[in-house]
């Protein structure tokens, strides 16, 4: 009996304990969802007709004729037509906003009638006329100061003091096309600010600047190429007529232009070569000093005496008249092969005074004659081929050599004649079709600019 007593004292502790653990759980259930509504004035509200009376005045001042306002119980609704959607959005937002307006019925629609909607298009369009009227004087002005500006800049431009200020005319362009271009944007800026519309300025030039970038890398060839014909007018690495050698081509140089070089090949070619792959290649001047060394290699019998044939083809190569004495014609052994030994022969010669092809096959021709006369041979490098014990297989074509008998009735032949001092050569036969061709036309070489 005791313990029925004690029951119903246990039951009670027990539900307050569920309870306390069950309001910490339901009060975040409550708090997960969306935010509680703000409650309904119910005193001190605008009555429905002043409500009314406020959203008609707020139609009308928009020009709206269409549009019917209706207040009930603090729920405004909006019926009619009007021209744009965006109307309609835009009243609906305003009469919620007003005081005492508990919801918004928003039954507006888009009209159907071509003239209704273009009458805010030409109500904007007048605007804007009537706007443009208005600052006509003022535009005038800022268009008077931005000619007046720009015709100084290019007053300034022509100044001759950008041609001695430049090392030549090409440069002396870029100086003034620089000057028209800074008056053009100091111009433009007092316009833009005079009007008002300094704000401009900044979306201009990132405009100027993205469009430059996007035309830089489309025109990359054509951009480096005049970046390469401003370093070369400025260095200078050749002269009008000089015998060069650009990147494998060989020729005289007729004239350096603002995209290209042109040389004129010794078979009478013309070769244009833009500036960049000249720029960046290797160049060969033949003719930037007037001293140039020639060299051939002469095989002779490896029976023969060596040393004394070398001095024999450094004596006679010496007594050349248009070889120079500083520095010396040297002759030395290069190599020995299966057909002889080699000799490199080298010597040096002035170019104004003598042809550098001609002499150098002069001194050929000269050296081996004074070779042979010596009795040494120069050796054939005809192979020969021999059968073992069947005999010599001769051509039956081909002719007898002499017997010794022979030999010695055959007079000695006669000695190779002296080469003249002033020989033409082929590197200059063209000098003369250049020289037609550089007159009249603009070039960037200047006969007195400095070199590098």
């Amino acid at each position: 009996m005791a313990a029925t007593r004690r029951a119903p004292g246990l039951r009670r502790p027990a539900l307050a304990l569920l309870l306390a653990l069950a309001l910490p759980l339901a009060a975040p259930a409550q708090d997960n969802g969306a935010p509680a509504p703000q409650p309904v004035a119910t005193e001190d509200v605008l009555p429905d007709g002043a409500i009314a009376e406020r959203m008609r005045a707020i139609v009308r001042a928009f020009g709206v004729e269409d549009v019917e306002v209706a207040v009930e119980a603090g729920i405004v609704t909006l019926s009619g037509t009007v021209a744009e959607p965006a109307l309609s959005d835009e009243l609906a937002g305003i009469a919620a906003r007003v005081e005492g307006v508990v919801a918004v019925q928003n039954q507006l629609r888009a009209t159907t009638e071509i003239s209704e909607q273009l009458d805010p298009i030409f109500s904007r369009f007048g605007a804007r006329i009537d706007q443009g009227l208005a600052l006509l004087p003022l535009l005038l002005i800022a268009v008077l100061i931005f000619v007046t500006v720009f015709w100084l800049g290019v007053v300034v431009s022509r100044l001759g003091v950008w041609t001695r200020a430049a090392p030549n005319a090409f440069i002396a362009g870029i100086y003034r096309q620089a000057v028209r271009a800074a008056f053009g944007i100091g111009a433009l800026v007092v316009a833009l600010e005079l009007l008002g519309a300094g704000a401009l300025i900044g979306t201009i030039l990132g405009a100027a600047g993205i469009v430059g970038l996007a035309v830089g890398f489309a025109v990359r060839d054509t951009v480096e190429n005049f970046v390469a014909s401003i370093m070369l007018s400025l260095r200078q690495p050749f002269r009008p007529n000089d015998l060069v050698e650009i990147a494998g081509d060989t020729g005289r140089v007729i004239r350096l232009s603002s995209r290209a070089t042109i040389l004129l090949s010794l078979d009478g070619n013309h070769i244009r070569i833009p500036n960049a792959v000249v720029f960046k290649s290797r160049i060969v001047n033949f003719t930037r000093h007037p001293s140039r060394r020639f060299t051939f290699d002469v095989g002779i019998d490896p029976d023969a005496p060596i040393e004394k044939t070398r001095i024999l083809v450094q004596d006679t190569l010496r007594a050349l008249p248009f070889v120079l004495e500083t520095p010396d014609a040297l002759v030395w052994v290069e190599n020995l092969t299966e057909g002889g030994v080699i000799l490199r022969v080298t010597g040096w010669l002035d170019q104004d005074e003598a042809g550098f092809v001609t002499a150098r096959g002069d001194a050929i021709r000269i050296v081996k004659a004074a070779i042979e006369g010596a009795g040494v041979s120069i050796p054939d490098t005809t192979y020969r081929i021999r059968v073992e014990g069947a005999g010599v297989l001769a051509d039956a074509a081909a002719p007898r050599p002499p017997t010794p008998a022979e030999m010695a009735d055959t007079p000695p032949p006669e000695a190779e004649p002296a080469a003249a001092s002033f020989r033409a050569s082929e590197e200059n036969a063209v000098v003369a079709i250049v020289d037609a061709e550089r007159v009249g036309e603009d070039d960037l070489l200047r006969a007195n600019a400095p070199q590098e």
